[in-house]
């Protein structure tokens, strides 16, 4: 166990603690609680909050790719090693598909034990297909060639006025390594990007103001249309689901956690107000430039959260991956449909390839299951009818699980880099130093030289 530094705690303890009703945390509780009143007492005014959540979403969005763009640019232009880069990216895309196949397995196993599908003897051709038939057709679009296609983008500028991440992402490390070969010619341009980056991470800090209304709007809307009853139709598998999810973060990921020198429990305290926001708006990304920032503040090096996080966004989506082999084998077991070990290991093998094309938003776990589904022929696609009422309430447990598992993987390859100050990553953890930013960790260096 590592200390926290006397500065850190000096810092920590002069910096004035926000009252309790002033903390975005609480702000974002009490928005959920009035949300879910209101929906459930209220439901037509409840569903009329949509546009709220919405909005929020959007002004997140809109963000995202310039914060992004500059994080990987000055990350990697700085590195005095461009194979670092290459280094980096490996050993998180090394990571992501071990812990990506272990979730698949997790929630395979899970649905064979408990079968939570086991007795409702649906006959598929009774349900209603009409109510799928969207998310369906939008999985066509899902193959492995046409995604890896997407990942290349139409022109240098075109991924800022769209909404796919590893556009950004693509052009962000093309342009860092491009950058970091200019040598002195290109110093001037790292210059400002970097001095760009501050006033983009104060518009984070002032859209977040807005993370309330928005978790608000977003509760207020899914109790209204969807109502607390749909949660007691298929009660079993959402709360298989929910435990699966809880297992593998405080076992899987608390055992990597722990094997690292940190704890996950206390990760996820220091990002409890991110997480409220997932809660409350179903959507990881909603808290991607958020998480960038705070894992750069607990020490974690600018270049590794760079790659990591957007990358895992896409590539390492734990949640949706227990869900989908969880949900597939649900609608097997609820239309009586068998399935031997070799085809669910094919089940598996599929889902391992249509979730990498999933991005962090709401509903893009059905969209993957559909995929899924379409491929392998034995499971009724018609089945996803019988759990779309609940998909809503299951996308929350499936983007939290996301957005932890991405946070616990910053961390683990920035130990396997060593890029990460653990004394900081400690004190951070511990709520010794969370207040401290860049400038002001610069200003103890200082310090300490005086000193």
């Amino acid at each position: 166990m590592h200390a926290p530094s006397a500065p850190a705690t000096a810092l920590a303890a002069a910096t004035p603690k926000l009252p309790f009703y002033r903390q975005l945390y609480f702000q974002v509780v009490f928005a959920i609680v009035v949300g879910v009143l209101l929906g459930y007492f209220e439901p037509a005014y409840g569903a009329a909050m949509k546009p709220l959540g919405d909005a929020f979403i959007k002004l997140i969005k809109m963000i995202i790719a310039p914060v992004i763009f500059l994080t990987i640019v000055t990350g990697i232009a700085g590195m005095s090693h461009l194979g670092s880069v290459s280094r980096v990216f490996g050993k998180a895309m090394a990571y992501f598909l071990t812990f990506s196949t272990l979730a698949l397995v997790v929630g395979m196993v899970v649905a064979n034990v408990f079968q939570p599908g086991a007795g409702m003897n649906i006959n598929p051709a009774d349900l209603d297909q009409s109510a799928v038939k969207g998310y369906v057709a939008k999985s066509h679009d899902m193959s492995l060639t046409g995604f890896a296609l997407d990942i290349i983008p139409k022109t240098l500028i075109s991924p800022f006025v769209g909404d796919n991440i590893l556009q950004v992402l693509l052009v962000a490390v093309l342009f860092g390594v491009s950058l970091a070969m200019s040598g002195e010619a290109g110093k001037p341009v790292l210059a400002f990007l970097e001095a760009l980056t501050k006033p983009v991470f104060k518009l984070v800090n002032i859209i977040m103001k807005a993370a309330p209304i928005g978790a608000f709007g977003a509760m207020a809307y899914t109790i209204g249309k969807f109502g607390l009853g749909s949660l007691v139709n298929l009660a079993e598998l959402v709360l298989t689901f929910y435990i699966t999810s809880a297992i593998f973060v405080l076992v899987v990921l608390g055992a990597v956690a722990r094997l690292c020198g940190f704890s996950v429990l206390k990760l996820i305290r220091y990002l409890k107000e991110e997480l409220l926001l997932v809660l409350g708006t179903s959507s990881s990304e909603s808290a991607l430039p958020s998480l960038m920032d705070k894992m750069e503040k607990a020490g974690c090096k600018k270049s590794v959260v760079g790659l990591v996080v957007p990358t895992g966004y896409s590539f390492n989506l734990d949640g949706t991956n227990i869900y989908m082999t969880l949900a597939a084998l649900f609608i097997a077991q609820a239309t009586n449909t068998d399935l031997s070990l070799g085809q669910q290991i094919m089940l598996l093998l599929v889902a391992m390839l249509s979730s990498k094309g999933a991005a962090g938003v709401t509903g893009a776990g059905f969209i993957t299951l559909a995929a899924t589904l379409a491929v392998v022929p034995e499971v009724p696609v018609a089945g996803m009818a019988l759990i779309l009422g609940v998909d809503r309430f299951m996308s929350e447990c499936r983007s939290l699980t996301n957005f932890i598992g991405n946070a616990v993987a910053t961390v683990v390859v920035s130990r396997w880099e060593n890029g990460v100050d653990m004394q900081r990553l400690h004190a951070t953890l511990n709520g010794q130093a969370t207040a401290t930013a860049p400038a002001a960790a610069a200003s103890i260096v200082l310090a300490d030289k005086k000193v």
